[in-house]
């Protein structure tokens, strides 16, 4: 039995950023600190920031005083704005990616006719995207979405950080039949490029892989879905304790990719925990060979 963990797992730059800068956070505030959302998408690291005071919190509404952590993700303009009316002290966590990309819808805002925004509409990074287009964009998330869409004399395309490549491009083609002039901005941060290509060439050299991760991070289930393209028997888990013997049933290499928010100690004890479930199926066998 062999395991492969693939290149670039687990915490991207941008998520390491953002959990350093509610550590110092944490030190230099006195009052209540919270995020306004899930600083990132995995349920064990918020579960370990509530534990420490952290206070995840949706609604602006329950925030009356405090800090308040701007998530990874980013927000729209009109968010700080209502931070700023309510007096509570932000501490920006955005990714500088996320913030490049917010910086590019504001300025295409200015000069084209539609910005197209390839992502999940109701991911934050999205929402916020569209907070900067002054009402200009739109989110497409399918490839069907955009052959609907009506011809344009001008448009540009740009595309959720954590976005799947294949369908960014199948979207840009279908754009080009609508659109005389369209400008295309590849967002796609370079880290989950790099997680994508080699989640996908480990899919092609294992017989099991399983993709660890929040179940609501956008990145993961990219990750998911490129690599069981490739290995039908993908499995998406958000824990090791989910690994059960069926699902390592005749796999002698065995693939691990995380997601951009993915700790690293979860790689590490799904490894522990493949390797526990083999020790126990040899021994079962030893004991069935002698009884034999």
């Amino acid at each position: 039995m062999e395991i492969i963990i693939a290149n670039n797992s687990g915490l991207c730059y941008g998520v390491k950023r953002a959990l350093q800068i509610v550590k110092e956070t944490l030190s230099e505030e006195k009052g209540k600190v919270y995020t306004l959302g899930d600083l990132i998408h995995n349920p064990q690291v918020i579960n370990d920031l509530e534990k420490q005071g952290i206070r995840s919190l949706e609604d602006l509404d329950d925030i009356q005083q405090g800090t308040v952590i701007i998530r990874s993700h980013g927000v729209s303009p009109e968010i700080y704005k209502k931070i700023e009316e309510k007096k509570i002290k932000i501490v920006d966590a955005t990714c500088p990616i996320v913030k490049r990309i917010q910086r590019l819808v504001e300025a295409l805002a200015k000069e084209e006719e539609e910005i197209v925004i390839v992502g999940n509409k109701n991911h934050p990074e999205s929402r916020g995207l569209i907070g900067y287009s002054q009402g200009r964009g739109i989110i497409i998330e399918s490839e069907l979405q955009a052959k609907k869409l009506p011809h344009k004399k001008k448009r540009a395309v740009l595309v959720q950080s954590t976005q799947d490549m294949d369908l960014f491009q199948k979207v840009v083609v279908a754009l080009l039949e609508r659109t005389e002039e369209l400008k295309v901005f590849n967002t796609i941060c370079q880290s989950t490029q790099t997680r994508q290509k080699s989640t996908s060439e480990l899919a092609s050299r294992v017989d099991t892989l399983f993709i660890i991760g929040g179940k609501n991070s956008s990145n993961t289930h990219k990750l998911f879905q490129i690599s069981k393209r490739v290995l039908p028997n993908t499995h998406f888990i958000e824990n090791s304790a989910q690994i059960t013997p069926e699902m390592l049933k005749g796999a002698k290499k065995i693939g691990l990719s995380g997601g951009a928010s993915t700790p690293p100690e979860a790689i590490e004890e799904a490894v522990v925990r493949i390797k526990s479930s083999f020790e126990q199926q040899i021994q079962r066998e030893k004991i069935v060979q002698c009884q034999s």
